[in-house]
Protein backbone atom coordinates (compact mmCIF):
# COMPACT_ATOMS: atom_id res chain seq x y z
CA UNK A 1 0.00 0.00 0.00
CA UNK A 2 1.14 3.53 -0.81
CA UNK A 3 -0.23 6.95 0.07
CA UNK A 4 -0.97 9.29 -2.85
CA UNK A 5 -1.30 13.07 -2.68
CA UNK A 6 -3.54 15.60 -4.48
CA UNK A 7 -5.97 13.28 -6.26
CA UNK A 8 -9.01 14.66 -8.10
CA UNK A 9 -12.16 12.56 -7.79
CA UNK A 10 -15.65 12.89 -9.22
CA UNK A 11 -18.02 10.99 -6.93
CA UNK A 12 -20.90 8.97 -8.38
CA UNK A 13 -23.06 7.81 -5.51
CA UNK A 14 -25.00 4.56 -5.22
CA UNK A 15 -23.89 3.17 -8.59
CA UNK A 16 -23.72 -0.61 -8.91
CA UNK A 17 -22.66 -0.68 -12.58
CA UNK A 18 -19.22 0.45 -13.71
CA UNK A 19 -20.60 2.17 -16.83
CA UNK A 20 -22.27 4.76 -14.57
CA UNK A 21 -18.96 5.71 -12.94
CA UNK A 22 -17.99 8.04 -15.76
CA UNK A 23 -14.54 8.39 -17.25
CA UNK A 24 -12.79 11.77 -17.05
CA UNK A 25 -13.82 12.85 -20.56
CA UNK A 26 -17.49 12.58 -19.52
CA UNK A 27 -17.18 14.66 -16.33
CA UNK A 28 -19.43 17.74 -16.12
CA UNK A 29 -19.01 21.05 -14.34
CA UNK A 30 -21.90 20.38 -11.95
CA UNK A 31 -20.57 16.94 -10.90
CA UNK A 32 -19.39 16.33 -7.32
CA UNK A 33 -15.65 16.88 -7.86
CA UNK A 34 -13.24 17.00 -4.91
CA UNK A 35 -9.48 17.14 -4.32
CA UNK A 36 -8.20 14.55 -1.87
CA UNK A 37 -5.10 15.70 0.00
CA UNK A 38 -4.05 12.10 0.53
CA UNK A 39 -5.53 8.67 -0.12
CA UNK A 40 -4.17 5.10 0.11
CA UNK A 41 -3.51 3.08 -3.04
CA UNK A 42 -4.17 -0.66 -2.88
CA UNK A 43 -3.23 -3.17 -5.55
CA UNK A 44 -5.84 -5.94 -5.79
CA UNK A 45 -6.62 -8.89 -8.04
CA UNK A 46 -8.90 -8.43 -11.06
CA UNK A 47 -11.97 -10.25 -9.61
CA UNK A 48 -11.82 -8.04 -6.54
CA UNK A 49 -11.67 -4.85 -8.64
CA UNK A 50 -14.69 -6.12 -10.60
CA UNK A 51 -16.45 -6.63 -7.25
CA UNK A 52 -15.83 -3.01 -6.24
CA UNK A 53 -16.80 -1.58 -9.63
CA UNK A 54 -19.96 -3.58 -10.27
CA UNK A 55 -21.63 -4.08 -6.91
CA UNK A 56 -22.71 -2.34 -3.73
CA UNK A 57 -21.74 -5.11 -1.33
CA UNK A 58 -19.70 -5.14 1.87
CA UNK A 59 -15.95 -4.80 1.59
CA UNK A 60 -13.77 -7.25 3.54
CA UNK A 61 -12.92 -6.25 7.09
CA UNK A 62 -9.22 -6.69 6.31
CA UNK A 63 -9.39 -4.00 3.62
CA UNK A 64 -11.38 -1.63 5.82
CA UNK A 65 -8.82 -2.11 8.60
CA UNK A 66 -5.92 -1.44 6.19
CA UNK A 67 -7.33 1.84 4.85
CA UNK A 68 -9.06 3.21 7.96
CA UNK A 69 -8.40 6.92 8.56
CA UNK A 70 -5.63 7.08 5.96
CA UNK A 71 -7.43 9.55 3.66
CA UNK A 72 -7.54 13.30 4.22
CA UNK A 73 -9.42 16.14 2.54
CA UNK A 74 -9.04 19.87 3.19
CA UNK A 75 -12.32 21.78 3.63
CA UNK A 76 -12.55 25.42 4.70
CA UNK A 77 -8.85 25.35 5.57
CA UNK A 78 -9.47 22.40 7.89
CA UNK A 79 -8.01 18.93 7.34
CA UNK A 80 -10.69 16.26 7.68
CA UNK A 81 -9.99 12.55 7.94
CA UNK A 82 -12.12 10.26 5.76
CA UNK A 83 -12.70 6.96 7.54
CA UNK A 84 -12.82 4.49 4.63
CA UNK A 85 -11.61 5.92 1.33
CA UNK A 86 -9.08 4.38 -1.06
CA UNK A 87 -7.95 3.84 -4.66
CA UNK A 88 -7.87 0.27 -5.96
CA UNK A 89 -6.05 -0.93 -9.08
CA UNK A 90 -5.39 -4.29 -10.69
CA UNK A 91 -2.52 -2.88 -12.72
CA UNK A 92 -4.76 -2.08 -15.70
CA UNK A 93 -7.69 -0.12 -14.26
CA UNK A 94 -8.15 2.24 -11.33
CA UNK A 95 -11.14 3.22 -9.23
CA UNK A 96 -11.50 5.39 -6.13
CA UNK A 97 -14.12 4.49 -3.53
CA UNK A 98 -15.50 5.99 -0.33
CA UNK A 99 -17.86 4.10 1.99
CA UNK A 100 -19.14 7.22 3.82
CA UNK A 101 -18.37 5.37 7.03
CA UNK A 102 -20.17 2.16 6.08
CA UNK A 103 -18.74 -1.11 4.75
CA UNK A 104 -20.11 -0.61 1.21
CA UNK A 105 -18.36 1.44 -1.54
CA UNK A 106 -21.17 3.99 -1.68
CA UNK A 107 -19.27 6.55 -3.76
CA UNK A 108 -17.01 5.69 -6.68
CA UNK A 109 -14.85 7.73 -9.04
CA UNK A 110 -12.53 7.38 -12.01
CA UNK A 111 -9.31 9.36 -12.04
CA UNK A 112 -7.94 12.00 -14.36
CA UNK A 113 -5.65 10.44 -17.03
CA UNK A 114 -2.40 11.97 -15.77
CA UNK A 115 -2.90 10.61 -12.26
CA UNK A 116 -4.10 7.24 -13.54
CA UNK A 117 -0.95 6.89 -15.68
CA UNK A 118 1.26 7.69 -12.68
CA UNK A 119 -0.52 5.03 -10.63
CA UNK A 120 -0.26 2.40 -13.36
CA UNK A 121 3.48 3.08 -13.67
CA UNK A 122 3.92 2.87 -9.90
CA UNK A 123 1.82 -0.25 -9.34
CA UNK A 124 4.14 -2.53 -11.31
CA UNK A 125 6.46 -2.58 -8.29
CA UNK A 126 3.65 -3.34 -5.83
CA UNK A 127 2.35 -6.73 -4.73
CA UNK A 128 -1.37 -7.44 -4.94
CA UNK A 129 -3.22 -7.75 -1.64
CA UNK A 130 -5.28 -10.96 -1.35
CA UNK A 131 -8.65 -9.89 -0.03
CA UNK A 132 -11.25 -12.64 0.11
CA UNK A 133 -14.56 -12.22 -1.67
CA UNK A 134 -17.70 -13.33 0.23
CA UNK A 135 -18.40 -17.06 0.03
CA UNK A 136 -21.30 -18.10 -2.16
CA UNK A 137 -21.07 -14.91 -4.24
CA UNK A 138 -23.47 -15.26 -7.15
CA UNK A 139 -22.97 -14.10 -10.71
CA UNK A 140 -24.52 -10.67 -11.01
CA UNK A 141 -27.94 -10.60 -12.61
CA UNK A 142 -29.06 -7.68 -14.76
CA UNK A 143 -32.64 -6.52 -15.22
CA UNK A 144 -34.83 -3.64 -16.43
CA UNK A 145 -33.51 -1.18 -13.85
CA UNK A 146 -29.91 -2.40 -14.05
CA UNK A 147 -29.13 -3.02 -17.71
CA UNK A 148 -26.33 -5.29 -18.86
CA UNK A 149 -23.10 -3.49 -19.84
CA UNK A 150 -23.45 -5.10 -23.29
CA UNK A 151 -26.53 -2.93 -23.87
CA UNK A 152 -24.61 0.25 -22.99
CA UNK A 153 -21.54 -0.29 -25.17
CA UNK A 154 -20.71 2.67 -27.40
CA UNK A 155 -23.22 5.04 -25.79
CA UNK A 156 -22.37 8.48 -24.42
CA UNK A 157 -23.13 9.45 -20.83
CA UNK A 158 -26.28 11.27 -21.93
CA UNK A 159 -27.44 8.31 -24.02
CA UNK A 160 -26.88 5.89 -21.14
CA UNK A 161 -28.88 8.10 -18.79
CA UNK A 162 -31.68 8.42 -21.32
CA UNK A 163 -31.74 4.69 -21.95
CA UNK A 164 -32.04 4.01 -18.23
CA UNK A 165 -34.88 6.52 -18.05
CA UNK A 166 -36.67 4.83 -20.96
CA UNK A 167 -36.44 1.45 -19.26
CA UNK A 168 -37.63 2.92 -15.96
CA UNK A 169 -40.68 4.22 -17.83
CA UNK A 170 -41.16 0.81 -19.49
CA UNK A 171 -40.94 -0.93 -16.14
CA UNK A 172 -43.58 1.39 -14.69
CA UNK A 173 -45.79 0.87 -17.75
CA UNK A 174 -45.49 -2.87 -17.23
CA UNK A 175 -46.53 -2.52 -13.57
CA UNK A 176 -49.36 -0.01 -13.88
CA UNK A 177 -50.31 0.28 -17.55
CA UNK A 178 -53.39 -1.27 -19.11
CA UNK A 179 -53.32 -3.63 -22.07
CA UNK A 180 -54.55 -0.76 -24.26
CA UNK A 181 -51.63 1.43 -23.18
CA UNK A 182 -49.13 -1.30 -23.91
CA UNK A 183 -50.71 -1.95 -27.30
CA UNK A 184 -50.61 1.79 -28.05
CA UNK A 185 -46.88 2.08 -27.33
CA UNK A 186 -46.22 -1.13 -29.25
CA UNK A 187 -47.91 0.46 -32.28
CA UNK A 188 -45.84 3.62 -31.80
CA UNK A 189 -42.60 1.61 -31.85
CA UNK A 190 -43.73 -0.79 -34.59
CA UNK A 191 -46.00 1.37 -36.82
CA UNK A 192 -46.12 -1.28 -39.56
CA UNK A 193 -47.48 -3.89 -37.11
CA UNK A 194 -50.73 -2.14 -36.22
CA UNK A 195 -52.92 -5.22 -36.70
CA UNK A 196 -50.60 -7.49 -34.67
CA UNK A 197 -50.38 -4.86 -31.92
CA UNK A 198 -54.15 -4.70 -31.52
CA UNK A 199 -54.33 -8.45 -30.91
CA UNK A 200 -51.39 -8.76 -28.47
CA UNK A 201 -51.66 -9.55 -24.79
CA UNK A 202 -50.18 -7.00 -22.39
CA UNK A 203 -47.22 -9.29 -21.62
CA UNK A 204 -46.45 -10.01 -25.27
CA UNK A 205 -46.59 -6.31 -26.16
CA UNK A 206 -44.28 -5.45 -23.26
CA UNK A 207 -41.74 -8.18 -24.08
CA UNK A 208 -41.71 -7.14 -27.74
CA UNK A 209 -41.10 -3.51 -26.75
CA UNK A 210 -38.19 -4.46 -24.51
CA UNK A 211 -36.66 -6.64 -27.21
CA UNK A 212 -36.99 -3.89 -29.83
CA UNK A 213 -35.66 -1.08 -27.63
CA UNK A 214 -32.82 -2.77 -25.76
CA UNK A 215 -30.12 -2.43 -28.43
CA UNK A 216 -28.35 0.87 -29.10
CA UNK A 217 -29.80 4.37 -28.88
CA UNK A 218 -31.36 6.52 -31.59
CA UNK A 219 -33.64 9.48 -32.21
CA UNK A 220 -36.54 7.01 -32.21
CA UNK A 221 -35.61 5.92 -28.69
CA UNK A 222 -35.35 9.54 -27.53
CA UNK A 223 -38.65 10.52 -29.13
CA UNK A 224 -40.68 7.69 -27.62
CA UNK A 225 -38.99 8.18 -24.23
CA UNK A 226 -39.91 11.87 -24.15
CA UNK A 227 -43.53 11.09 -25.02
CA UNK A 228 -43.81 8.12 -22.66
CA UNK A 229 -42.74 10.13 -19.59
CA UNK A 230 -44.94 13.15 -20.34
CA UNK A 231 -46.94 14.22 -17.29
CA UNK A 232 -44.75 12.24 -14.84
CA UNK A 233 -42.90 14.89 -12.87
CA UNK A 234 -40.07 12.70 -11.55
CA UNK A 235 -39.24 11.28 -14.97
CA UNK A 236 -39.59 14.71 -16.58
CA UNK A 237 -37.07 16.13 -14.09
CA UNK A 238 -34.57 13.39 -15.00
CA UNK A 239 -35.13 14.20 -18.68
CA UNK A 240 -34.55 17.92 -18.09
CA UNK A 241 -31.29 17.24 -16.23
CA UNK A 242 -29.90 15.63 -19.39
CA UNK A 243 -31.14 18.41 -21.66
CA UNK A 244 -29.78 21.48 -19.89
CA UNK A 245 -28.29 23.81 -22.55
CA UNK A 246 -24.48 23.73 -22.52
CA UNK A 247 -22.72 26.92 -21.44
CA UNK A 248 -20.38 28.10 -24.17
Amino acid sequence: MEILSDIWVNWFEGEENSYNVCEFYEWRKHDFIELLDQVPLVKVEKPFLDYIENDLLDLPEELLKDIRNKSVICKNNQREVIEYCFIATDGERCIAADTLGYAVPVRKSRLIPRQENIILDKVGKMSAEHYHLPEGLRTKEYHMLSLSPDLMLGLTRKERQMKQLLFMALDQLHSTGSVEELRYWHTEWYPTKYKESREMSAEDAFCDLVEGMKHGWSERHADICERMIRGQSYFEKLWELEHVPKVQ
